[in-house]
């Protein structure tokens, strides 16, 4: 499992729909995962540490695991399945839930958790940045934005 770094929520073109994209602590790869609108203004929320009058979703899950005690240990992103990204909540008891990755790492989030990826997800979905100078991490960044652009969710489909 390699720790991953939220590095926000971005929209891909022209079909706008949202992805989160997560960076490698200490690598170059990026992963990116399609999400739906609701849980991106969710980790957008979160991201930008906005506080919303009302508890949203994340924010109550969270309440009632901090009102009961419970810890949220990590969360990994476990695998990419017929273009389908999964996630599981790991608990500090050791006992693990499924999720979807967009909804724990909205609870991630809140919870000041860390989020992990496993090596295989990232060696099939994840594209490479290397770190370079300040200007042609610039020149990467606009190639990388490029590419979002350009890609479909489809494009990650391994699926027959």
């Amino acid at each position: 499992m390699q720790k991953l770094d939220i590095v926000g929520v971005r929209v891909e073109l022209p079909s706008k729909q949202p992805l989160v994209l997560l960076k490698e602590v200490g690598g170059e790869r990026y992963l990116p995962i399609w999400i739906g609108a609701v849980e991106a203004t969710a980790i957008a929320l979160a991201h930008e540490g906005v506080a919303t009058p009302r508890p949203m979703t994340h924010d109550l899950m969270r309440d009632i695991l901090v009102a009961l005690r419970v810890e949220v240990a990590r969360v990994l992103i476990t695998e990419l399945k017929d273009g389908v990204f999964y996630a599981n909540l790991v608990f500090a008891n050791g006992a693990e839930v499924s999720a979807r990755p967009s909804d724990a790492i909205a609870l991630a989030m809140r919870m000041g958790v860390p989020v992990y990826g496993d090596e295989e997800v990232l060696a099939e979905a994840s594209i490479s940045v290397p770190d370079e100078p300040e200007e042609q991490q610039e020149n990467e960044l606009e190639r990388f934005r490029e590419f979002l652009d350009q890609v479909s969710p489809e494009d990650f489909n391994t699926g027959p």
